[in-house]
This record gives structure tokens, C-alpha cells and sequence, in this order.
């Protein structure tokens, strides 16, 4: 199983203070060797550069003769569907088995990445593999991975990023964190597969996750097998639906992204379940102690997103820089819910009519949308009638 940092602040805000700690304590050493012949200075530098972490991992055990294998995730590290895919790939002896997935739930993240803050990684124990979790989003840890930075790899055979808890049919594919991860991989141009489990509340229970493992693996040493010979598609990648009874499913089906949703629903909460300062108390407290030492509370004003584990809601808190007041502001809280909702569309074909109907559903999902032409001659004839109707205007005028 995978190792665990319950940390009560975020990484990022604590490796900042850690930074500015460690150079405090450099400066005040440095002050008392001034009076001497400098070598007592020199030897300080000489240590603290080899304190640098390295661009990548020098103890990774990469046997050459084996392709290596990327797993990322939208669920976060520890969820049982990327650690029993992993284990399995580890038992399968096929491949180097590499994870960089995220340390906590990013399953509705999109392919959102993390700008001007610094990002934690951390080694995690999955037996057999090399692994690493990340205090950013599925989009960080692929991106991250195969940069070179990381690893001492920078191109794997396959990435994939699963298998997550809870469909990503349809519209649900542009919030998806899963798809994302393997999008991000597709646009770095490595052959991906995403993987997603269709659970249901009160139906679906953990060894599922087993069972898809089992059902998705034929597809994965088939994959691997065929882009070492250079005849798996390289223009998409390969979005996975596997339905609520893995072991009772009527097999593999090639479907097309479907228009399905589900409903957004919006819903007040009363204030009084967050009094003045609930949130924000901690931070500030950690935002001045890091002005005192001359460094900025860094994302002390930024939109927090906090997800729970309750019907996949997400909860969405706005505040205030640090040390600002809130007087005369006006602050609501909000929870969003999405719900399901019955759907019309009956064509067998369809990603989610297939999964309902108990097929492996297997939809290709380029970078690029192929828009009909009809569409794209509707949008041509409306430009141009725009434009000419500017044009006579201005002219009039």
C-alpha cells in the first residue's frame, strides 16, 4: 500500500516556509563564520549544494529489457483502483511499472495545471514499482513525469491513468481529471489509455476494482504489444468505460462520445456553518509568520476549491487576501451537486448507452474534434454574413 502524509496546511505553503527556515538558518551561520579565513564559508556552500535534489532519480532499478509503463490517476494515489492495477502490472513481469499520480482526490480537476506555486513530491510504497505522489493534478503528474525532471526516463511505452471511481462517459470527459491525465500524455505524444469504473452507491464495492483489473488487462498487453509495432492509434487516445459487474459483462464494444451530463445542481449553505474566520484563520497565522521573514503568503488570496468524498460535491469557498477585512462584504457559500438524470438518446453505439447496456465501452477521443461539415458551413455563412453587415455600417457611417 501506498505511503500516507496527512498534512493540515498545504504542501505548497509549508515547503515555502521550510525554504525560508532553512535560509534563515544559512544567513545566521554564514554571519558568524565572517571573521574567519573563509574556508569554514566555502565548506557550508559545498555542503548545501550537495543538498540539491537531483533532476532525477538515481535509485530507480530500470531493467532495459523491459518497457517502462506510466499509471496516473484522477482519484488520487491511494484509491484502490490504481493500486490494484499497478500490483497487477507488477505481477505480470512485462514492464518497468512507474506511477506519478496525485496525493489526494483530483477526480473533477479537468486539465487544470498548477502555475507560479511550487508543487510537492513525494516517494510513496507500492510494491514492485517506483512511485511518487504529487501535490498538484493528474495534468502536473504526467506532464511532470515526462519531462525528464523526475525520472530518468523521459518517453514510456504507455500511459495509464486509472482506473478512476465513477464514469466519465460523455460531457463528463471535459471534467474528468482521469481523461486528462491521458490527454496530457497523447499531447506529449505518448500512446495513453484512460480507465474508468462505472460505480454506483449502494451497488459497487471495492474488489470491483479487482475484477476490472482483470478485465482490462487483455487490453493493456494487447496495447503495449501493438505500439511496438507500430499499429496502435496514435492520433487519440483510448477512453476505457467499464460497466457496474465487471465479471458479467458482454464484452469489448467500440462507441462514440455521447452529448450525456449529468444535471448541475446548485445549492445554498447556511453561513453558520462556516463562522467568520473559519477558514482563513490558520492561513493568516501562516501568512504573517512568512511576511516576518520577508517571503509572501503566497495563495492566501486565491479561489479555494475543497472536495469531499460525499456524491462526488464539490465545495467552492472565495476569501479574502490575508489581513484583509472582511467588513461590508457580502460572502455565500454554495455546494455543488451533480445529478444523474434519465436519457433519451438511444443509440446502442453511444459511450454511456453501451455501459448501461453492460458492454466494456472503448471510445477514441482525439486531440483535434472532427466538426461536421454542415456545422462548420452554418459557421462560415454566419461569419460572413457578420462581417458584410459590419462592413455596410461602416460605410453607411
Amino acid at each position: 500500500m501506498t505511503s500516507v502524509r496527512n498534512n493540515l496546511m498545504p504542501p505548497g505553503l509549508v515547503s515555502n516556509l521550510e525554504q525560508v527556515l532553512l535560509n534563515k538558518k544559512k544567513k545566521s551561520k554564514d554571519n558568524e563564520d565572517d571573521g574567519d579565513d573563509g574556508t569554514s564559508k566555502q565548506s557550508n556552500e559545498e555542503a548545501n549544494e550537495s543538498t540539491e535534489p537531483s533532476t532525477s532519480d538515481s535509485t530507480e532499478n530500470v531493467d532495459s529489457s523491459k518497457p517502462v509503463v506510466l499509471v496516473t490517476n484522477g482519484d488520487g494515489i491511494e484509491s484502490p483502483g490504481l493500486v490494484y492495477l499497478v500490483e497487477a502490472l507488477v505481477r505480470e513481469g512485462l514492464y518497468n511499472v512507474h506511477v506519478c499520480a496525485p496525493q489526494s482526490d483530483k477526480s473533477v480537476s479537468g486539465h487544470s495545471v498548477t502555475l507560479r506555486e511550487t508543487i510537492a513530491v513525494s516517494s510513496a510504497e507500492i510494491n514492485g514499482a517506483t512511485a511518487y505522489e504529487v501535490s498538484g493534478t493528474p495534468v502536473d503528474c504526467v506532464s511532470l513525469a515526462l519531462s525528464g525532471a523526475l525520472f530518468s526516463w523521459s518517453k514510456p511505452l504507455l500511459v495509464i491513468s486509472g482506473i478512476n471511481r465513477g464514469s466519465s462517459c460523455g460531457h463528463h470527459m471535459f471534467y474528468s481529471g482521469v481523461v486528462a491525465g491521458a490527454r496530457e500524455a497523447l499531447i506529449c505524444g505518448v500512446p495513453s489509455l484512460s480507465i474508468s469504473l462505472n460505480w454506483k452507491k449502494d451497488e459497487s464495492q471495492g474488489s470491483d476494482f479487482k475484477d476490472a483489473v482483470s478485465v482490462c488487462l487483455p487490453l493493456i498487453n494487447a496495447a503495449t504489444r501493438d505500439i511496438g509495432k507500430g499499429i496502435f492509434p496514435r492520433s487519440c487516445l483510448l477512453n476505457v468505460e467499464i460497466p457496474t459487474s465487471p465479471l458479467t459483462n458482454k464484452g469489448f464494444k467500440f462507441t462514440k462520445q455521447s452529448m450525456w451530463r449529468s444535471t448541475p445542481n446548485w445549492q445554498a449553505v447556511s453561513a453558520n456553518r462556516y463562522p467568520a474566520g473559519h477558514f482563513m484563520s490558520n492561513q493568516q497565522s501562516l501568512g504573517l509568520q512568512l511576511a516576518q521573514l520577508g517571503r509572501d503568503a503566497s495563495a492566501a488570496g486565491a479561489a479555494r476549491r475543497l472536495t469531499t468524498q460525499k456524491k462526488s460535491m464539490v465545495e467552492i469557498e472565495s476569501v479574502g487576501a490575508a489581513g484583509k477585512s472582511d467588513t461590508g462584504r457580502v460572502k455565500k457559500y454554495f455546494r455543488l451537486e451533480f445529478l444523474d438524470k434519465e436519457q433519451e438518446d438511444t443509440d446502442e453505439d453511444l459511450d454511456f448507452r453501451a455501459l448501461e447496456n453492460g458492454f466494456v465501452s472503448i471510445t477514441p477521443l482525439p486531440l483535434h474534434s472532427h466538426t461536421e461539415s454542415e456545422t462548420l458551413a452554418a459557421a462560415s455563412e454566419w461569419i460572413s454574413a457578420a462581417l458584410l453587415g459590419d462592413t455596410e455600417s461602416s460605410t453607411q457611417s
